[in-house]
């Protein structure tokens, strides 16, 4: 049970009754939160009134536009391990949102969105800006709630938070009416929630489960770890290293899993995926024991799933059980905690030496190595985004954090940047949201104001959420930008080249000088279109103690390789352009 809400604040004899409004904002100071990303509006007014007086205890961030505050709050999430906090109002404003909580959920990000809501009184009437919110947001919330009395507020923030952080994390939406925020309710006491009868967010390792899947591991020749986000949610970062050097296996990081193992450990074999590395792609099809680590089997990892790992056994770990076989057939499935999993077959598992196998990933990667990259770190024609990438991962030894939108520079980064630290790698996943990385590195950087953080982005995904700037201006936030800009929309651009027969069909864009319209932010800004003048700019934007904007004009034309075509099996990823 904890400290009376009473407690959180001096309470005067004149305050042994609050608001819902002024409720809500202890019970987030409760729940230890300090940041709040929002926007205001009607139907949420009595809540910002109460927040006018809390302005040390709670920090708004005054964002552009609510799909701005809950991208923020991800980010925010991502390298915190905290939730992050949303407020806005009825109508387009709790909309706008639906984005994020999207993506929230298939990335399983913690986040509490707190919305205001018409009068009870005119729920079903129509009345202005009044939308079914949780009817709306039912498909892309963890749990959602409509509150339409003060008394309910409380208990609804306190389910919420539990609901967001455990287990397999995801977002949650409060609905509050504007009567139940002005209605007066007495003080009482905040009861965090530690569980729901109904709800069992952490299940218990099977010893059984653990036997059955060391086993396989124990005997086999060629094992195989994929490493998913799973691992960096769970803390397992320590646990996995543990387990794959006692057992010699391979690892494999997909998209949202990079950072979870160290990219210069001798058993890291490099990163899955459409666009990932060569070696751990093809051998995923030569492999006699594939061990799935808190990772979801999604299409990009499996390609075409008629003709993945037919030759393996399966071993898969995750929290949310509903993964379990859903993709691809197991033999042994571990519902459970990475981090517990992990620790109790570390202890069960054969110390083995499969250096032979290992090497086998990085002779595969050395091909990928001499056709692909040395080719784009060493072109003598337009700057090309794996250069640019490179040279970052250089000067900041793997160690800044990179939040990246989604694209051809999402893929290209996630090839050639090498993460070293967990929870340093933020993007959008399963839902692929352009638009997502400006805003998740303000909430990133206050979410850790000690590390580096770069945002790289597009020319298109940067033109979605743009408007962020001025939340950058305001709050002084010291992000750094890397726009690497094609004037197209690369990734579309490139199956319109390899399978459309070059049919660029509204790929192409006329874009603003961003150079200028960061400085009308007061953004420091320069523009690299010369070789020789990239890694001075980038040690500029990375030793400037302000916020600060580069822009790199890269190829039009240039493609992302090595490529798995859609439809082909992991083994058929594609080196250079097929020739027809």
């Amino acid at each position: 049970m904890d400290a009376l809400l009473t407690k959180t604040e001096p309470v005067r004899k004149s305050e042994l009754k609050i608001s819902g409004a002024e409720m809500l904002l202890r019970c987030l100071l409760a729940e230890s939160v300090e940041t709040i990303f929002g926007y205001p509006g009607g139907a949420i007014m009595p809540v910002y009134d109460a927040l006018y007086h809390y302005p040390d205890k709670l920090k708004h961030i005054l964002v552009r536009h609510e799909q701005g505050a809950i991208h923020a709050a991800q980010g925010f999430a991502r390298v915190s391990g905290k939730p992050g906090v949303v407020f806005a109002t009825s109508g387009p404003g709790a909309t706008n949102l639906i984005t994020g909580l999207a993506d929230a959920l298939i990335d399983s990000t913690p986040i509490v969105c707190i919305t205001g809501q018409v009068f009870a009184h005119l729920l079903g009437t129509d009345a202005f800006q009044e939308i079914d919110v949780i009817n709306t947001t039912l498909p892309v919330t963890k749990w959602n709630v409509q509150v339409t009395e003060a008394k309910d507020i409380a208990p609804a923030i306190a389910k919420a938070f539990y609901i967001a952080r455990t287990g397999r994390p995801g977002p949650v939406l409060i609905d509050i009416t504007k009567n139940a925020q002005n209605e007066t309710i007495e003080l009482g006491e905040y009861k965090k929630c530690e569980n729901i009868r109904t709800y069992k967010p952490k299940p218990t390792v099977q010893p059984l489960q653990i036997t059955k899947a060391a086993q396989l591991i124990n005997d086999s020749k060629k094992p195989y770890i994929l490493a998913g986000q799973g691992v960096l949610l769970s803390n397992a970062s320590k646990e996995l290293v543990a387990f794959s050097e006692k057992t010699g296996i391979p690892v494999a990081c997909t998209l949202l899993g990079l950072g979870c193992f160290p990219a210069d450990h001798p058993n890291y074999v490099g990163f899955l995926g459409m666009h990932g590395n060569y070696g751990p792609n093809v051998l995923t099809n030569e492999c006699d024991v594939l061990i799935g680590i808190g990772m979801r089997f999604d299409d990009r990892v499996t390609s075409n799933v008629s003709k993945y790992a037919k030759q393996a056994k399966v071993v898969h770990i995750d929290i949310d059980k509903a993964e379990i076989g859903k993709i691809i057939p197991v033999e042994a499935a571990i519902h459970a905690d990475a981090r517990e999993a992990l620790t109790a077959l570390v202890e069960q598992c054969h110390k083995k030496d499969h250096s032979g196998w290992v090497h086998k990933f990085h002779g595969l990667n050395k091909v990928e190595k001499e056709k692909v990259t040395q080719k784009e770190l060493s072109s003598s024609g337009k700057l090309m985004m794996g250069e640019v990438i490179h040279h970052l991962s250089e000067l900041t030894q793997g160690e800044a954090v990179i939040v990246t939108d989604v694209g051809q520079h999402q893929m290209v980064t996630s090839r050639y940047y090498q993460y070293k630290n967990p929870n340093t790698n933020i993007t959008s996943g399963g839902a692929g949201t352009m638009g997502f990385a400006l805003p998740a590195a303000i909430g990133a950087k206050l979410g850790t104001p000690s590390v580096p953080v770069i945002a790289v982005i597009g020319d298109g995904g940067y033109q979605m959420t743009m408007q962020e700037l001025g939340t950058i201006m305001q709050y002084k936030i010291p992000v750094k930008i890397l726009v690497l800009n094609n004037n197209f929309l690369g990734m579309v651009r490139q199956w319109q080249q390899l399978f459309h027969n070059k049919r660029y069909s509204f790929t192409e864009m006329e874009n603003p000088d961003f150079v200028m319209v960061a400085k009308s932010y007061n953004i420091q800004a320069q523009k690299v279109v010369e070789r020789e003048d990239l890694i001075p700019a980038l040690k500029e934007m990375l030793n400037s103690k302000t916020s600060y904007f580069l822009e790199v004009v890269v190829g039009k034309e240039d493609n992302v390789f090595p490529m798995i075509p859609a439809g082909a099996a992991v083994s058929d990823m594609l080196l250079e352009a097929p020739t027809s």
